[in-house]
Formats: C-alpha cells, structure tokens, sequence
C-alpha cells in the first residue's frame, strides 16, 4: 500500500493546514499522486505540551473534525513528529506517540551541531519502549551535521525517512542516493503541510526513483505492524 510516511495534513494542530478545506485538498492531492496510507504527523516538542495526554487529547480532536469530512483516506494513520530533546525518552506515555498499529516513532533531530546525547536518546526510546526509530528527513542534516557526525547518526540501528522534496536538490539527491546505495532502511514521506509552498509531491518521487525502492519503503510499514493499535 502506498504510502505517506511524514505529513501536517491535522487540522489547525501545528504549522501544517491551517483548516479542513486544505487538509482535504492535501489528502485529494495525494490520492492523486498514487497514495493509498497517509500517516499524520504532528509535531511535538515536549518542552511546549503540558503533557502527551493532552497532545493526544488534541489530535484525536483534530483527527476527528477531519475525518466528518468527505475525505478520499480511510488509511489516515495517526503518529507525530516528536523533536528529540534533553530527556525525551524519559517522557511519560512516549510510546504513545508512535505510528498507530505500529512499532515506528517518527523523531526529528535538532537543527544544531550533533552531541553523543541525541544518539543515546534515541538509544533509550529503542530499548525502554521497544520501538524503531525513524528519522525524520535525513538529508536535511547534512547541511547541519560533519561528515563524521553524519556517520555516527547513520550508524543508529534505525529507519531513515526522506522527504520526496530531497530530489529537487543536487547535493540532498546525491546524499540520498548515497544512504541508499549503503543498504540501510529508508522510507519516504512527503512532510507535506499546505497547498502552496509545502503541497504534496510524490509526482516528483515516481519521477526520480524507481518502483521497487518505493515498494521496499512501502513494506516496511506492514513489517513493523502490530497487533494493537495505540490511538
């Protein structure tokens, strides 16, 4: 099943749509692009939540109010993009923010220069909550990160999600087509978050990569499925 593993399609919940209509026109947008699962992902930054209740509390309603509407996706899947943070996998109920029916947690690195802290956060959501790290755009880091702290990054036992937006650019296409050719997991998502500046895009995608690597992304998401679902 094809799918959108990164996108702000939840209404007025973070800086992705800002009403119903766009979120529709983003999933219609979508489902005209081939995809059959969108996964939403809203941010969390656990120093602005009061507690992950409270954020679940307000994605369940965001959710809801989206999916009264006629809307193309019975495979709206719920996650969040969760920063990683001082003490973030010390987080009461963090597992909880893990892609619904799965074991993937979607988890967005800090815009700043790399320290071992991040990893060994990273680290500890694995192993305390037995979840799979997914790393949120990848490539985005390689304007931030050494070639050095890249390589420790890269050596994390987790997934790596890449933004279709990744093809538009020489330098992140040839970084991803590197991590490719290295063998780790990869996953693609569109992070998509509005109609205009940040519309859907795996138009682009199906231009750029060949079927098959989409097909592997794709099943991973059956792979890491689990029995029950955490809404």
């Amino acid at each position: 099943m094809r799918t959108d593993y990164h996108c702000h399609v939840l209404p007025k919940l973070d800086d992705g749509a800002k009403n119903t209509d766009v979120s529709v026109q983003m999933l219609e947008t979508l489902h005209g692009q081939g995809i059959e699962r969108v996964v939403a992902t809203p941010h969390f930054y656990a120093h602005r939540e009061k507690s992950v209740e409270s954020f679940l509390d307000k994605r369940k309603q965001s959710y809801d109010k989206l999916m009264s509407c006629e809307n193309p996706f019975s495979e709206l899947v719920l996650g969040a993009e969760v920063a990683v943070e001082h003490g973030i996998s010390e987080l009461d109920g963090i597992e909880h923010l893990a892609i619904s029916g799965t074991d993937l947690i979607l988890l967005e690195l800090p815009y700043t220069s790399y320290a071992d802290w991040m990893s060994e956060e990273i680290y500890n959501i694995a192993c305390e909550y037995h979840l799979t790290p997914v790393i949120a755009h990848i490539h985005r880091y390689s304007g931030y990160y050494s070639k050095s702290e890249m390589e420790s990054i890269l050596k994390t036992d987790a997934i790596f999600q890449v933004n279709n937006e990744a093809y538009g650019s020489f330098r992140e296409k040839r970084f991803v087509k590197a991590l490719m050719k290295s063998g780790v997991p990869v996953v693609f998502g569109s992070d998509s978050h509005n109609m205009s500046g940040r519309r859907p895009n795996f138009d682009m995608l199906a231009k750029k990569v060949s079927a098959e690597c989409i097909d592997d992304s794709d099943a991973l998401f059956e792979k890491h499925m689990k029995n029950t679902t955490i809404l």
